[in-house]
């Protein structure tokens, strides 16, 4: 598990702005959606494409949170890394400017759907009332590469509670941009994971200073009280 250490400045600052710590008291779980962020095989299995080793570490966190979603009334929602050449924009500063021809060949392997590392690590706790969905950006709000903010504003969701890997990429991506969509966000400390501390710190710090409310998994079932 990641050594989490937000900074005592930048949490003042951010009390600062908001008048308080914490910025969401009164949450409806009925309009609440935990978001499950790239729990898949390809980055979650010892040798993945993508390997994250500190994310099989988060898994019983994220099952104690989508556990007590499905007892408050909320939603989960599994989100999926997919490399998808049919979609009407591609990627192309990433995969063909950013990346190595080696690693995106490595990525289309492992994450076109239907392959072993596109699918969901099999020690999370998946029911047959969860979402799954799929997104080809590192957000999942990024408009025409999924269908999430559809699915959400369907619901009627306002709060998306965010976990998975990597803090510092897709779940920090999707964090920012739900925010300046309107939705309120929560990112858990310790039901994310990174490959070191500092890039998971870095975006819990972002996250409390400019996008949301940094809590720990055990706060969650206090946010409907």
């Amino acid at each position: 598990m990641h050594k989490i250490q937000l900074n005592p400045d930048l949490v003042e600052r951010s009390r600062g702005h908001r008048g308080r710590v914490q910025a969401f008291h009164r949450i409806d779980p009925r309009k609440t959606a935990h978001l499950i962020i790239d729990m898949q095989n390809g980055f979650v299995e010892p040798g993945g494409a993508v390997e994250i080793p500190l994310a099989r570490e988060i898994v019983p966190n994220i099952n104690k949170v989508s556990a007590e979603m499905r007892r408050a009334g909320g939603v989960n929602v599994f989100l999926r890394f997919t490399y998808d050449e049919t979609e009407a924009t591609p990627w192309t500063v990433w995969y063909n400017v950013i990346a190595s021809p080696e690693s995106k060949r490595a990525s289309a392997e492992a994450f076109w759907e239907g392959a072993h590392g596109h699918q969901l690590w099999p020690k999370l706790e998946v029911q047959d009332d969860d979402l799954i969905v799929n997104k080809t950006r590192f957000s999942g709000f990024t408009p025409g590469t999924s269908e999430l903010d559809r699915i959400l504003k369907e619901r009627g969701i306002e709060t998306v509670i965010i976990s998975g890997t990597m803090s510092n990429c897709c779940s920090e991506s999707t964090a920012r941009d739900a925010q300046q969509m309107n939705y309120q966000v929560v990112f858990l400390a310790d039901a994310n994971a990174t490959l070191t501390d500092e890039e998971h710190n870095a975006t819990l710090n972002n996250v409390q200073t400019l996008f949301g409310d940094v809590l720990m998994v055990d706060d969650v079932p206090h946010l409907w009280r």
